[in-house]
Formats: structure tokens, C-alpha cells, sequence
């Protein structure tokens, strides 16, 4: 049966992989909706191949891409607009699935609709459920809908876990024979770089990951760790642990992308080049497994495999995630809300790229945690704590 597909953020990284594994299965899948923010001439593109149904753009960005469908002699698409384009295509009746790939708190809204839509939502927006994640499991929980994780640490540990596992309601312990979770970390570009030289660090030097290929915003958080400390807490969401049964591993090669321990001694991994494809073509085939465009590991050519601890002096951004987590309510949504400022700050060449944790770290201290069962209470803490956050960049912080 043939399955309708959304991507929301189709020209990012995450939405022009998950397109090369549609097109590779055009038996079960036909892309219906998409949504773009910035890459206008990119979206046409991308509508000239695959003919989607609907397109969500933002207002500003109307006219410039009626002209260039028309200036290609292309059929304008059915056009939405602003987030509230983007909640309808994620929740069209006529989608089965959708990929959640905006980066930032940009994609909480539209990934909301789609779960309570009870849409299989393909979670690539880890802030989504950093920011609502007890909200966002509700309500999946409700409507039936199935989340299932594509960051590739994530479909990592989901592969690696008992089919079960997820049928059993958690209270934070891990159950059916698991110990813990190993969290894997490439450790960015500047695992090696001493601390008086990590100031000195540029915005171009903070985007060239060694492994993978990402947007800007991903690639720093990547440099401070602080992706890892959200993807901790997405990991606490979604496998119903406490945070100290998940440990970060640093791996630099990025083959083993996370593993889990068993109460007799066994770790499980699952190992794959650095290719989004393959947890995308996880998630959007499971439980059944389809092709993903991704050559197989040739384990004779992976020399050897190093594991390291984190170093949370040089990069504190880990502690911090661990106490918005264990704080609960909604520090971890203050913590992703000041570092989407700072980092926006840095790639503006506003603050130094120590000055990122900085920000974050003193965002957490002044902004108040409040109750996270709301919506308006995520919200509303969201835009305190980039209000504050904003104002540390301008007036504390500013170079």
C-alpha cells in the first residue's frame, strides 16, 4: 500500500536524505507535503522531481516561489504558510507519515499535530521532545500515533532494545534485562583542541564536523557537546530512564552509533557508516527492513574503534543538560531556548564560542523551571528564557 509522506524542513540535511530514500522505493512511498524555510530555488527543485501535493513556505516567500514554478512552466502546488501551514500539512488526513526534521523549537508545533493526529512520526527534531517531551508521549499515547526516533545514536538504541520493551510503562528504571545505555558522541571537531585555544574558535572552524555532513546550527552543538546533552534528554524521553543510565561515550569514528548493556554482562551494538540514510529507511519501513541507498560497513576497513569519556571541564554543556533533566518541569526546554540564542549569537560572530555553555549555564540559573503539562507554560517559558538569553548576548557577553 502506497504510503503519503510529509518532510518538514525538506531542504535541510535530514529532508534531502529522507528524499533520496523515497526516491529509491517509489512503490511505497509518494511525497505529499513538504515545508521549507529559507532554500526557495531548492524547494522547486525539489517540486519538479517529486510533485508534492503541498507546500508550506513562509508568507515572505510566496511570490518568489510562484515565480520560479512558473518561470519553469511547473503546477503551483496547494500553498500554506508560517507555522500554521506547516501544523496542517502535518496533520492532513491524507499523510501516513511525517518526518519531523526543523531544526529547534521552530518544529514543536507542526511535530505536535502530527502525533496528535496519530500520525508515525520519523523524529529527527530532537528538541521537539526535549522541550515537550511528557506532552508529546501523551499525546502520542492517545491518538496512537508512533514516534520513532531517526537521530542515528537514538535508532541506534531503539535497535538495540527488546521488542517489548516499549510496552512496558517505565517509572525511570530499565526493565527487561537492560543496564544501561551507552550514548555515543563523535566529539566534534575540537576534541583534541586545548581550552585556551577554545575561544579563540570560529564559526567556520565550529561547522566542519569530522563525520557528518549537517546544517550550521546541529554542527555547533555538535563542537560544544551540547547536541549530545539534548540528545541525552530525548534519550530519557523516549526509553523511559533516568539520566544516570545513560552514559556518553566519545567514539571519533562514528561507527558504533550507541549501544546497550545487559544485566548479564552483554552490550549490544548497532554500527553503520555515517549516513543518515540508513535510520531514516529504519524508521520509515519498520518493522520491516528496506534498502537505504547506504553501502554496507567493510569491517576490514575500520582499523580499530576508540571510546573516551567526555572531558566535562572543556565542555560543561553535558552537566548542564543533566541538571535541566533531573530538575524536570521546564528547565530543559530554558536550556534549549538560551542555546539556540548563544549559538545564533556565535555564528553572528556576537559572542566566542566558550561564551555558548555561558550563556546557557546562566539562562538556567535566572530563568525559573516552571510545571511543563501545558503547552502555553512550554511556550511561554521558551520566550523567557530567550528574552534573557538575548539580552546576556547583547549586554554581558557581546564582543
Amino acid at each position: 500500500m502506497m504510503q503519503q509522506v510529509c518532510i518538514l524542513g525538506v531542504t535541510g540535511s535530514i529532508g534531502l536524505s529522507t528524499l533520496k530514500v523515497l526516491a529509491r522505493h517509489p512503490q511505497r512511498y509518494q511525497l505529499f507535503a513538504v515545508s521549507a524555510q529559507q532554500r526557495i530555488a531548492e524547494l522547486v527543485d525539489i517540486c519538479s522531481e517529486f510533485n508534492p501535493k503541498r507546500v508550506a513556505i513562509p508568507a515572505s516567500k510566496v511570490d518568489t516561489f510562484c515565480h520560479l514554478m512558473q518561470k519553469r512552466h511547473l503546477t503551483l502546488p496547494d500553498i500554506v504558510t508560517d507555522v500554521e501551514g506547516l501544523v496542517a500539512i502535518a496533520e492532513d488526513e491524507t499523510v501516513d507519515i511525517v518526518m519531523a526534521a526543523i531544526v529547534g523549537s521552530a518544529g514543536l508545533l507542526p511535530t505536535l499535530a502530527a502525533t496528535r493526529a496519530g500520525k508515525r512520526v520519523l523524529l529527527a527534531n530532537k528538541e521537539a521532545l526535549v522541550m515537550s517531551g511528557d506532552l508529546l508521549l501523551k499525546s502520542a499515547a492517545q491518538s496512537q500515533a508512533i514516534i520513532l526516533p531517526v537521530d542515528s545514536e537514538h535508532n541506534a538504541i531503539f535497535q538495540c532494545l527488546p521488542e517489548t520493551y516499549h510496552q512496558t510503562i517505565s517509572d525511570g528504571q530499565p526493565h527487561h534485562g537492560v543496564a544501561k545505555v551507552l550514548l555515543t558522541a563523535s566529539g566534534g571537531p575540537f576534541l583534541h583542541t586545548e581550552s585556551e585555544q577554545l575561544v579563540h574558535v570560529t564559526p567556520a572552524q565550529a561547522c566542519q564536523h569530522p563525520n557528518w555532513s549537517m546544517g550550521q546550527k546541529i554542527s555547533v552543538d555538535s563542537a560544544t557537546l551540547m547536541n549530545k546533552g539534548l540528545e541525552l534528554i530525548e534519550a530519557c524521553y523516549l526509553f523511559g530512564l533516568h539520566e544516570q543510565f545513560i552514559e556518553v561515550v566519545i567514539h571519533p569514528q562514528s561507527i558504533i552509533h550507541s549501544m546497550v548493556q545487559y544485566v548479564d554482562g552483554s552490550t549490544l551494538a548497532q554500527l553503520g557508516a555515517p549516513d543518515m540514510c540508513t535510520p531514516i529507511a529504519h524508521a520509515l519501513a519498520w518493522p520491516e527492513r528496506i534498502e537505504s541507498t547506504v553501502d554496507h560497513l567493510d569491517i576490514f576497513k575500520v582499523s580499530h574503534l576508540d571510546f573516551f569519556k567526555p572531558d566535562t571541564v572543556r565542555f560543561p554543556a553535558l552537566n548542564y543538560a543533566r541538571h535541566a533533566v533531573r530538575q524536570g518541569g521546564t528547565a530543559p526546554t530554558i536550556l534549549n531556548a538560551a542555546n539556540e540564542v548563544a549559538v545564533a549569537a556565535f555564528l553572528d560572530q556576537n559572542i566566542s564560542f566558550t561564551q555558548i555553555t555561558q550563556v546557557v549555564d546562566a539562562t538556567l540559573q535566572q530563568v525559573e523551571s516552571t510545571s511543563a503539562t501545558t503547552l502555553d507554560a512550554i511556550l511561554t517559558s521558551d520566550q523567557s528564557a530567550k528574552q534573557y538569553a538575548t539580552r546576556l548576548t547583547k549586554e554581558r557577553f557581546a564582543r
